[in-house]
């Protein structure tokens, strides 16, 4: 009975489509995922197999077949072809970016802040498109992966043998190669149900869901536009305007599809684009049989050099730096329409996570969320881009191929129905996403993340003071720190008033923070507890040297701190920036800009404020210090245009106000060091913080806390750190 069920079992397979059994393999593996949580022994070892095995036959395949298909033709041939080529793949690309500038009437009004992120005060690095596509060194381009100097190698050594009289022979030699490569790929992809399985079972298992939060406007608006495109639009025009039917052009890319979907990869599944558009090709029937080889060539030479351009999947980039003006208040209007397609279609020619900095920076976004980007990508957006890039890539392929064998046709019937039904269903969609964000009861969950944080690594006994008390009973002006501290059973710590989010009161009143939780470290590692008293910066020198205090929390290493303070070794570091209101995040992001406005007024909180700072930069603009920053945002203090800030404390206060955000003008500014204030009688204290801070940097423990209290990441990371 077993016997006959596998055999039954195996016809069953054989008889199944390939495409079919990818799409199960892929379903059953995201439901096995999601509902285990747990990434099985083997599974990553097959997923990421699979993976390296297309990925080794894709850039021979490329490099091969470009320069095949480039050498077989000649220059009569290769002019036209080009000039035919341009004009079709700019009418898909103006396609393609209608519906992209169309997507953000989807995105609801909704309220956003996040915490720090060094993307905040990131320096962008100059893109170079010449670097990018002119290989110095062909071998270092193939040896990295550098895939538009590979094509650009490719293309140039195909051009080279057209003008070869004798050049069969070679082309024969370089075919059958091709022939192997595409044989092995053919042959990988047996191995794709298995392989889409266990990828799929991994990203199930393996996401996890609070990185969705707030980005579900952007995943959904991309899904609804790639699912326009890639099944109806795209497919709708070949098959209105070229012999073949819509379902032959799905039929024939859906594995290619489904497999770009699964791994996220455009790249991976070239070789199998070019055969399966070359099978489309067999099937219109013509006579002139030059015309036939000529329209054969196409694919091999148009989809590897499509990789690199700036089409397909790529493009959805764009929709991102539209997402995110809307995600930060910074909206990006109709006129800069054309700058946001002419600079970011240039970008584009690279890699986009290389281009996405330069163009949230062109239109004053925040950089810190360029790393939503990357979490976008990596959970659905990327496999998007590439299910989109398989589509757009085999419908220019069609179309050219068409042109070349001049089979254009206007079937009249599909016409009329893909007009009527295809705008009416993208309207609707856009519209209904609209109404649909619109009536989700949103609330902004940053100020609650923030303020139910407690401590993740340890929480030692201590007491809170709201100011100094009895503070001539308790002082030991003549009594060594770490002498005292033994004597008592307890270090006492200065912390200061809104002083976010280094030290502050949780929901519960706790008090906690980045510093608190270091000092909680530092009285562990001296077996004793903590009493923590409130005050200000002013009061910070004479009670350190009375001796009431032992140290305080952190603060800026500046001329005013270093004049008044004995500090320790700095223990982290804050870079400068300002905290304005979203509407004006324009006119704070170059230093130069700020420097010449003399109707500014800017405050600077009392902790890092310097005089002879002001003195030397701010000549024209008005600087007021203020003892908190809490009055910045008081309504009696609107009439100041920014507040100078560190960028950490900056981004933790708009978790408070999310109308506020953190701009970090340009060119970035070295950070501030952050040191504790001690007594400055006491070189013993001071070389033990010294090499106590150096142990807890080696140790990573600062930079845990630092990720935690500062960046906001997930503490069940940090635990797995540990």
């Amino acid at each position: 009975m077993s016997t006959l069920m596998i055999k039954a079992l195996t016809s069953l397979l054989k008889n199944t489509p390939a495409s079919l059994q990818i799409i199960t393999a892929m379903i059953v593996g995201l439901i096995i995922g999601t509902t285990t949580s747990t990434v099985f022994t083997g599974v990553n070892e097959i997923a990421n197999a699979f993976v390296m095995l297309l990925q080794m036959t894709a850039l021979p395949y490329i490099s091969l077949s470009l320069i095949t298909g480039i050498g077989g033709l000649s220059s009569a041939k290769i002019s036209s072809t080009i000039k035919k080529s341009l004009t079709i793949l700019l009418s898909l690309i103006a396609l393609v970016l209608f519906f992209i500038l169309l997507a953000p009437i989807a995105f609801p009004s909704w309220q956003s802040a996040d915490f720090y992120s060094v993307n905040t005060i990131k320096t962008v690095q100059e893109f170079d498109l010449i670097q990018l596509f002119i290989p110095t060194n062909p071998f270092y381009s193939f040896a990295h992966g550098l895939i538009p100097s590979v094509v650009m190698f490719s293309i140039f050594v195909g051009i080279g043998l057209m003008q070869v009289r004798a050049k069969k022979q070679t082309l024969l030699a370089l075919i059958g190669l091709n022939n192997a490569i595409i044989n092995v790929s053919f042959m990988v992809m047996k191995l794709a149900p298995l392989a889409i399985f266990c990828i799929a079972l991994r990203a199930a298992a393996t996401i996890d869901a609070s990185q969705i939060d707030g980005l579900l406007v952007y995943i959904v608006t991309a899904s609804v536009l790639v699912f326009l495109l890639t099944f109806l639009i795209l497919p709708a025009i070949v098959a209105t305007i070229t012999p073949l039917e819509y379902k032959d052009i799905l039929k024939a890319t859906r594995s290619a599809m489904i497999t770009a979907f699964a791994t996220g990869s455009f790249f991976i599944v070239i070789p199998l684009i070019v055969e399966k558009t070359k099978q489309l090709i067999e099937k219109m029937t013509i006579s002139n049989s030059n015309l036939k080889s000529n329209a054969l060539i196409a694919p091999s030479i148009i989809v590897p050099i499509s990789f690199s351009l700036p089409i397909g999947g790529k493009l959805l980039a764009l929709l991102f730096v539209l997402f995110a003006a809307w995600f930060s208040g910074s909206q990006v209007s109709a006129g800069n329409y054309l700058n946001l397609l002419t600079v970011g279609l240039s970008q584009l020619f690279g890699s986009t996570s290389v281009a996405m900095p330069s163009l949230l920076q062109l239109f004053n976004v925040p950089s810190s969320l360029f790393e939503l980007f990357l979490v976008a990508e990596n959970l659905i957006v990327g496999r998007l881009g590439a299910l989109l890039s398989v589509i757009f890539s085999a419908s220019l392929v069609i179309l050219i191929a068409t042109s070349i064998l001049k089979q254009f046709t206007f079937k009249w019937r599909s016409f009329g129905k893909f007009l009527i039904i295809l705008p009416a269903i993208s309207i609707i969609a856009f519209i209904s996403l609209r109404f649909t964000f619109d009536s989700i009861s949103y609330q902004y969950q940053g100020y609650k993340k923030f303020i139910e944080r407690d401590f993740v690594m340890l929480d030692i006994k201590s007491t809170v003071l709201k100011s100094p008390e009895n503070v001539e009973i308790n002082s030991q002006p003549y009594v060594d720190v770490l002498t005292r501290i033994k004597q008592r059973g307890f270090i006492r710590v200065g912390y200061f008033r809104d002083d976010l989010p280094y030290s502050f009161h949780n929901n519960e009143g706790k008090l906690v923070g980045f510093d608190i939780e270091i000092i909680n470290l530092l009285a562990d590692d001296l077996g004793v507890s903590i009493e923590f008293v409130r005050i200000f910066h002013k009061q910070a020198q004479k009670l350190l040297s009375s001796g009431y205090l032992d140290m305080t929390t952190g603060v800026p290493v500046l001329p005013n701190n270093m004049k008044e303070l004995t500090l320790t070794v700095p223990y982290s570091s804050q870079s400068i920036a300002f905290i304005v209101k979203e509407e004006r995040r324009s006119e704070f992001t170059d230093w130069k800009t700020i420097f010449s406005k003399e109707e500014l007024i800017i405050s600077i909180p009392e902790l890092y404020y310097s005089e002879n700072i002001i003195k030397r930069y701010f000549k024209h603009s008005k600087v007021w210090e203020i003892s908190t920053p809490r009055l910045y945002f008081k309504e009696k203090y609107q009439h100041i245009d920014a507040m100078l800030f560190g960028a950490p404390t900056a981004s933790a206060w708009t978790l408070l106000h999310p109308e506020y955000t953190v701009v970090a003008p340009k060119p970035a500014q070295p950070p501030l060091a952050m040191a504790f204030a001690i007594n400055s009688e006491d070189r013993a204290f001071e070389l033990f913080m010294r090499n106590w801070i150096q142990m807890k940097k080696q140790n990573n423990d600062i930079d845990r806390l630092f990720n935690y209290w500062i960046a906001g990441k997930n503490p069940k990371l940090l635990n797995k750190q540990q």
